[in-house]
């Protein structure tokens, strides 16, 4: 009976994460919202939250960059990756549109799911708008480091 309750277990961590949910953005292992967030506080791990939409031009053009970018691949295996496409619950909410519901759009998130705003592209204006593979993964560089400010 132990080892069915352990089988079982280990099936639904498998089904959490699911690397079909890239949507254009590559096979890394991938978390809805809700199971990215259970994952990053049993973890330890950041998150790192990418939004899009599947009729966005520029989703589209930057989504193969990101998948191809090495950095991205090398750095990847130290976040929780969550995607959040078109009308995905939960990831509509006002806490992930911190400066407007532009896209694309990425966010870094601590284990306990708080937003990391001192991680930003450098565009006053489109803050979390990251329009080279190069800058994503310098900003998963700066969100494996402690936050420097109260979140």
């Amino acid at each position: 009976m132990m080892k069915i309750a352990v089988l079982l277990a280990l099936v639904g961590c498998a089904a959490a994460q699911d690397s079909s949910l890239g949507r254009g953005f590559g096979e890394f292992p991938w978390y809805n919202l809700a199971d990215g967030l259970a994952e990053a506080k049993a973890s330890g791990k950041p998150i790192m939250m990418v939004q899009h939409k599947s009729w966005c031009g520029m989703c589209k053009r930057f989504g193969p960059e990101f998948a191809s970018t090495q950095g991205i691949k090398d750095r990847s295996e130290k976040f929780v990756m969550v995607n959040c496409h078109d009308d995905d619950p939960g990831c509509e909410a006002s806490e992930y549109a911190p400066d407007g519901g532009y896209i694309p759009r990425i966010l870094f998130l601590t284990p306990e799911g708080k937003h990391r705003s001192d991680i930003q592209a450098g565009n006053p204006k489109y803050k979390y708008f990251f329009a080279q593979g190069a800058a994503v993964s310098k900003a998963m560089d700066a969100a494996l480091e402690p936050a420097n400010e109260e979140l």
